[in-house]
């Protein structure tokens, strides 16, 4: 027996977060019966489950996708308000989805699979996979300010976990800092810089654990190489 949400996922629909959303939205149904509990669970080889009407069925050959994600573009399948999505970007036949977020103004490595169950993975901070952003910031950062983004800063009612962080350039009043974190919260990195005196003028993500943009140019996407894909699953 197997948790419905997981199902989901496994069959390349979304990521387990957003099947529970389905889940919970009544666009579920096995064997024909709406379900609503989370807590559901199915034999995949005798239940039949459909979403949104279609039915569904697990799948053994995924894509994995990293895309230089420009400003511009939401991270998201569908846009409410009708914005350029980055999935405008990637003409394939698959249907995929983004493994987290990356803001509108904020540009860079993004990965996106049909792989339900490896992105809720990779979505979950406890796996500590980092991911180093660049960037360009008001002012100029002195060691305090380092220290205290190395330690934990107090954003809204959270301590952030201890980032990585270095100083590479001060040049005409502007900063550019390198920091690493594994944590994913809302706009996390701009919040940061905030807290300690320096709002973020630009912002790039240029790696994802191993993962780097190699030599892609904005707007670009490429298939991940076996080693890439490798080091996304493995145990950690």
């Amino acid at each position: 027996m197997e948790r419905l949400q997981k199902y989901i996922a496994s069959c390349g629909i979304t990521s387990r977060r957003k099947a529970e959303e389905l889940i919970i939205n009544g666009h579920v149904k096995v064997n024909g019966i709406t379900i609503n509990e989370l807590g559901t669970k199915i034999d995949p080889g005798k239940d039949i489950v459909t979403v949104s009407g279609k039915r569904i069925t697990e799948k053994n050959d995924f894509v994995y996708i990293k895309l230089n994600k420009p400003t511009g573009y939401v991270t998201t399948v569908k846009d409410q308000f009708g914005r350029k999505t980055v999935l405008d970007l990637i003409d394939i036949k698959e249907r995929i989805y983004p493994i987290g977020r990356l803001d509108f103004n904020t540009s860079g490595l993004l990965l996106l699979t049909d792989d339900g169950e490896l992105a809720n993975k990779l979505m979950h901070p406890k796996y500590h996979i980092y991911k180093t952003y660049s960037a360009t910031v008001k002012g100029q950062v002195g060691e305090g300010s380092l220290q205290k983004l190395r330690t934990g800063v107090h954003i809204e009612d959270y301590t952030t976990s201890p980032a990585k962080v270095k100083l590479i350039e001060f040049k005409n009043n502007k900063s550019v800092v390198l920091i690493s974190i594994y944590e994913g919260r809302n706009r996390q990195v701009r919040k940061m810089m905030d807290a300690v005196g320096h709002p973020v003028l630009s912002l790039n993500r240029i790696s994802f654990g191993e993962i780097d943009l190699s030599n892609l140019k904005t707007g670009e996407w490429a298939y991940l190489s076996n080693d890439e894909i490798n080091f996304l699953k493995k145990e950690k």
